[in-house]
């Protein structure tokens, strides 16, 4: 019996979709069917992308849902916020499998979307429907369902390096202060004042101060995992590098504990799950160390004087914040082991 998974990306010339391909290529039981695209259907995909000459042949499919789902089992839909609200119930009415890479099905509270990303929310029953998939935390709840909602690149950062003290009650969750950092590939492959080379070279900046969009998903995952609401205080900046997340969060300890009990505690929260590595007590990890790879690297410093902790998380903005994630929700949902098709080395230097 063919036991080949057939996958549809939609949203295959940006920059989640092109990595998407590239992991997909060497997944051991997927095959990409048909690779789409509203703005460039009937080019071949080559031809915006010559490092895929002779790897990927096929010409780019339109968004027309009985051709896809003629070709498919499973889609991943990385596109624009706002065209995956409208476009998911189709394929799902079609009896297609499901990983949305947009926000537009990350937030349950459809008012709160609408406020957060200035468009009108998706239908309440789907927003419902929807699995978060935080790979490492709600993978139970991934397995055997049919529609993942992909979280965004920083809350993923983000989340695993809060949930485990959150969890123990280790931190004051009302205490959170997040510093996070992402380089210029997390704009997307559209052209733009922010990401131009004589803008962003030999620059730093800060962005979306208070009003970033992934700020009520942080938020929502964190009250849930705390059992009361979590309001964070969370500034972004974009750093003069292609790939790469770093987060660096700040809170408050509740009572005494090392870097080392910290260490602990990630490691037996994290048992298992290949994708989390815990650095030794005052080692911290770089952007460069996840490059290329689904890895997410945390660090620790406690500071006894301030009673505050400081955690260090890194990943490929790209791939664990992105495609990687995407492929490891699929490998979680089809029962496969998590790590199908994700196992690179992190590219270095």
């Amino acid at each position: 019996m063919n036991t080949t998974l057939r996958a549809a990306i939609v949203g295959s010339t940006g920059y989640g979709g092109v990595e998407l391909i590239r992991f997909l290529i060497g997944h051991p039981k997927v095959q990409i069917t048909s690779v789409i695209s509203s703005s460039s259907s009937g080019e071949r995909l080559s031809d915006g992308f010559p490092h895929l000459s002779e790897i990927i042949t096929d010409t780019l499919d339109a968004v027309d849902i009985p051709l896809i789902a003629d070709k498919a089992d499973v889609v991943f839909t990385a596109t624009p916020h706002g065209v995956s609200a409208k476009l998911v119930p189709q394929l799902l009415e079609a009896g297609l499998k499901v990983i949305d890479l947009s926000g537009d099905f990350r937030l349950k509270d459809g008012a709160v979307y609408e406020k957060w990303y200035k468009h009108a929310p998706a239908d309440e029953a789907l927003l419902a429907q929807a699995v978060y998939g935080l790979s490492e935390v709600f993978g139970d709840q991934v397995e055997g369902n049919d529609f993942v909602s992909n979280p965004g690149c920083y809350p993923t950062a983000t989340l695993l390096g809060l949930i485990p003290a959150v969890s123990a009650g280790w931190i004051d969750p009302k205490s959170i202060i997040i510093d996070a950092k992402s380089g210029v590939s997390g704009a997307g492959r559209g052209t733009s004042l922010t990401a131009h080379y004589a803008e962003i070279n030999e620059n730093f900046k800060a962005y979306k101060v208070n009003k970033h969009q992934h700020t009520p998903e942080i938020e929502q995952v964190l009250s849930l995992v705390a059992g009361e609401p979590v309001t964070v205080t969370f500034t972004t900046h974009l750093v003069p590098m292609t790939r790469g997340i770093m987060s660096t969060m700040y809170a408050t300890l509740n009572g005494t504990h090392t870097e080392a009990e910290l260490v602990e505690l990630y490691r037996q929260y994290y048992e298992g799950r290949r994708f989390v590595r815990v650095r030794e007590a005052g080692v911290w990890p770089a952007t460069k160390e996840v490059y290329g790879s689904n890895y997410c690297d945390i660090g620790f410093s406690v500071d006894e004087r301030t009673g505050r902790v400081t955690i260090i998380s890194v990943i490929d903005n790209i791939v664990k914040g992105a495609a990687g994630q995407a492929i490891q929700n699929l490998n979680i949902m089809m029962g496969w082991d998590e790590t199908l098709g994700l196992s690179l080395t992190p590219v270095y230097p």
